[in-house]
């Protein structure tokens, strides 16, 4: 019965995740210093913790998550007492681990449904938006870590920027305003837009694919009854 139950999906799940990622995406709008990492740190842990107990993750994927937590915290914390650009890359690159993970354990729980629901919809879009962040996270990582200015003469993205352009990208709808001066920056855009793509090609295909319109089941089942009286 207990284990029943645990395989049983949450009821409204991947709302609460979907909630957290909105607010972690709000958090990293407002202006913060040292210590905004290590808060969207906090906030994304939850989240994470969320989307693998709905998704129902394997033992294996939350004991590589809860690794990554624990270097991204002893990299946070080192950050807020001795701020530098390479802690402060670390921290995003653990976000961005996070945030990566997530999505994997999402898409092989939404890929064993038989049937599309509301939860199925949110699930996908959660994913869709961990991912889109993930990468903005990743950019903030390069920002931190290289050199030279990510984006040229617009020099380095403050996170919000990091997160619009990734969003941009994964979209492939591209402004232009900001464009990566070298890589790896321009190598992990291209990637992000070709994941983008096809996120949307293979998750929207089986949302389709599995969707039923409401009283399709009865009109069909009515239908094949008047089939065999005929």
């Amino acid at each position: 019965m207990r284990q029943r139950a645990l395989l049983r999906p949450a009821r409204h799940g991947y709302a609460v995740v979907l909630m957290l990622i909105v607010a972690t995406y709000v958090l990293a709008l407002l202006p913060g210093g040292r210590s905004l990492p290590t808060v969207l740190l906090v906030l994304q842990t939850g989240t994470v913790w969320q989307a693998l107990r709905v998704s129902h993750a394997r033992p294996v994927v939350r004991l590589a998550s809860a690794a990554v937590v624990a270097l991204a915290v002893v990299a946070a914390v080192c950050a807020l007492f001795a701020p530098g650009g390479a802690l402060t890359g670390l921290t995003f690159l653990a976000a961005a681990g996070l945030y990566l993970v997530a999505p994997l354990a999402i898409v092989r729980d939404l890929g064993g449904r038989r049937r599309v629901d509301r939860e199925t919809m949110l699930g996908a879009l959660a994913a869709y938006l961990l991912i889109g962040m993930a990468f903005g996270f990743s950019y903030a990582c390069v920002a931190a870590l290289q050199p030279g200015p990510l984006f040229g003469d617009a020099g380095d993205p403050a996170l919000p920027q990091a997160l619009f352009f990734s969003f941009v990208t994964m979209t492939t709808t591209g402004y232009g305003d900001l464009v990566p001066a070298t890589n790896p920056a321009q190598s992990i855009a291209v990637l992000e837009a070709l994941i983008g793509q096809l996120f949307l090609v293979t998750a929207v295909a089986k949302v389709v694919e599995n969707w039923r319109p409401r009283g399709w089941q009865r009109n069909r089942e009515e239908s094949r009854d008047a089939d065999a009286g005929g």
